[in-house]
């Protein structure tokens, strides 16, 4: 309750300008606080009409730059670190999608197109067919993986840990991203976080000493 308490007591003096923002010198802020790879890797738009604060889709292979959607008149209306945890967290989550490594389900999907090539060269279709469906399988489980409740948790504990190299020590972090999580689901009316959300804010609840239990391994691989 104490931590609680002092972390009330931040917001305070940290609360949001009322004024409107200007979305170019926030920008600019925003990137200066990324992490080189999410520099290089990914856009940050301005978007007043959506009804979300943030926004990113998930990211698909031949998508070569992974989008960060703001709404900026939403979003003034978190205090300053919870827009930069929120942000650093979107910039994980994006990085954090590996579509091509070397696993063995990209070693199935690349043995599966190579295949199907080589038996449409050849004209067999039981081939083709065989080598789509084992390519179709392996692109399955590499969506499913890519979009596990796993992937959501190790976003948030890389934005920590890069919260931390900007001046937040990892408790504070965890802090912030937590009342943001809570922040946003009231800014755009929600009755209450989804299931996602709730398994990382038990997750983060432990890192920050607020909570002694943490998120049980069996939620941690459920497809979000």
């Amino acid at each position: 309750m104490i931590k609680t308490e002092i972390l009330v007591e931040k917001l305070k003096h940290e609360m949001p300008n009322p004024k409107l923002m200007e979305p170019t010198a926030e920008i600019r802020r925003l990137l200066d606080i990324m992490p080189a790879s999410g520099r290089m890797r990914t856009k940050i738009i301005s978007k007043p009409e959506q009804p979300k604060v943030i926004d990113s889709s998930f990211p698909l292979p031949w998508n070569q730059e992974r989008l960060i959607v703001i709404n900026f008149d939403l979003w003034r209306r978190l205090s300053k670190p919870q827009r930069d945890l929120l942000l650093l967290r979107n910039v994980t989550w994006l990085v954090g999608v590996k579509w091509f490594k070397p696993d063995i389900y990209q070693g199935v999907v690349v043995a599966g197109l190579l295949g199907a090539v080589v038996e449409l060269v050849q004209a067999d279709a039981v081939g083709v067919l065989v080598a789509g469906g084992l390519t179709a399988i392996a692109t399955t489980q590499i969506w499913r993986s890519s979009r596990s409740s796993q992937l959501e948790l190790n976003a948030d504990e890389a934005a920590i840990k890069v919260a931390q190299r900007r001046g937040y020590n990892e408790t504070e972090a965890a802090q912030y991203l937590l009342s943001a999580i809570e922040a946003v689901a009231e800014i755009e009316g929600r009755s209450g976080m989804n299931f996602t959300e709730l398994v990382r804010y038990q997750n983060l609840r432990a890192i920050a000493g607020l909570s002694p239990v943490g998120v049980p391994e069996t939620f941690r691989h459920t497809r979000s």
